[in-house]
């Protein structure tokens, strides 16, 4: 009888350590991982997340899946991914469109801050000033901006849509030097790309990352950039502060984030994954062909980024009156 009281215990405990055994093990990921892209492919958000899902998916076991979700300057694929189940399997590969967003738009269908979690920053790029020369006639950017200002209303620059650095960064420029251009959005910088090499558009602030495979094709003419600091990628071309625009520095960066109530050993895992993978010379070597530097900081880190973009960003919607009403 004692045997059995013994045999009796011994099951009990070992029931009640299951649950905290089960939570300690390495269970996640059993299944595949969505991985929202909230812009069509061939985009700059695209060109990032392709490669790192596919690095993302040897290493963790499962596939990562892309979904690319576009639309409305990526928010529709945010408020997709906030609504989503928060157990793991759902992240996006957002962008600094989204911290825009936050002033630009009145109604949106989440709370950026509170709807969904930091993991990691991706890859920083910045965009280049880029022109279709069959339609704008100049090879430099003191050219560009004199030919702006003796055509005035003529030309017109595409973007990834309202609210994105392609076209925040454009009103940026247009504030500071007083210039004129109309302003045509796209679903996603792939599709203003594709119709700025047709000639539908005469130029673009595009993300370094999707447009210097058609400047090195000589489809596309970089005229400078947008960061503070020339391009490793493009080391002949000015920054738009050295070209004359007085004050002026902006960039693309590209993230992960993951729906609200995310267990915190996934994000942090995944944070990890990320950082490693980011690391490893298959990334290394394309971040380095797409003009980037990479990312992987902790999550507390990007959100501490996150909100000093949102409060920029602000100031720069606000300046160049481009909120929607």
């Amino acid at each position: 009888m004692f045997l059995v009281r013994i045999f009796l215990m011994a099951l009990g405990l070992a029931a009640a350590l299951a649950p905290v055994a089960q939570a300690q093990s390495p269970s996640w990921p059993n299944r595949p991982i969505r991985l929202i892209v909230p812009f069509p492919p061939g985009g700059g958000t695209d060109a990032f997340a392709r490669p790192l899902s596919k690095v993302l998916s040897q290493n963790l076991g499962q596939q990562v899946v892309i979904d690319n979700r576009g639309g409305a300057g990526g928010t529709l694929g945010a408020e997709l991914t906030a609504k989503s189940a928060p157990d793991g399997y759902t992240f996006i590969v957002g962008a600094v469109h989204h911290t825009i967003a936050v002033s630009m738009y009145p109604k949106l269908g989440y709370d950026l801050v509170r709807d969904l979690t930091p993991v990691t920053v991706v890859s920083y790029v910045p965009n280049v000033v880029v022109i279709n020369p069959q339609r704008v006639p100049v090879k430099t950017f003191a050219e560009f901006q004199a030919y702006v200002r003796a055509n005035p209303g003529k030309l017109n620059y595409g973007s990834a849509g309202n609210g994105t650095t392609h076209h925040l960064t454009v009103e940026l420029w247009k504030t500071l030097t007083r210039s004129y251009a109309a302003h045509i959005p796209y679903r996603g910088a792939g599709p203003a790309l594709q119709d700025l090499l047709a000639g539908q558009v005469d130029f673009m602030f595009d993300g370094l990352g999707s447009a210097i495979a058609h400047i090195k094709a000589g489809k596309l003419v970089p005229l400078a950039v947008s960061s503070s600091q020339r391009s490793f990628a493009l080391p002949d071309i000015p920054t738009l502060n050295e070209a004359g625009v007085n004050g002026y520095e902006a960039r693309t960066w590209y993230a992960l984030w993951a729906p609200a109530g995310t267990p915190r050993e996934i994000v942090s895992r995944m944070q990890q994954e990320t950082a490693k993978a980011l690391a490893g010379s298959e990334l290394k070597g394309i971040w380095q062909t797409l003009g980037a530097e990479p990312g992987g900081q902790p999550p507390e880190e990007m959100a501490r980024f996150v909100d000093s973009e949102i409060k920029k960003w602000a100031k720069v919607v606000k300046d160049s009156g481009a909120k929607l009403d």
